[in-house]
């Protein structure tokens, strides 16, 4: 049996994306909806996938 904690997690809730960043809860909604972060609905959930994350991240060291 597969427990919930031995899976890896590919995707968070924009809080969780916010705490990994170090940003307010309201700048992840400002990036998701600028087009630089990217997300996915499901159901009534909004997901960030965590490769997203590390794009966004990738793409401000290169602007740097």
């Amino acid at each position: 049996m597969v427990r919930r904690h031995d899976i890896e997690r590919r995707s968070v809730r924009p809080a969780e994306a916010a705490a990994l960043l170090g940003v307010c809860r309201d700048t992840i909604y400002v990036l998701m909806r600028s087009g630089r972060l990217r997300s996915v609905k499901l159901g009534r959930a909004r997901l960030i996938p965590v490769a997203a994350i590390e794009e966004l991240l990738a793409d401000s060291e290169d602007a740097a």
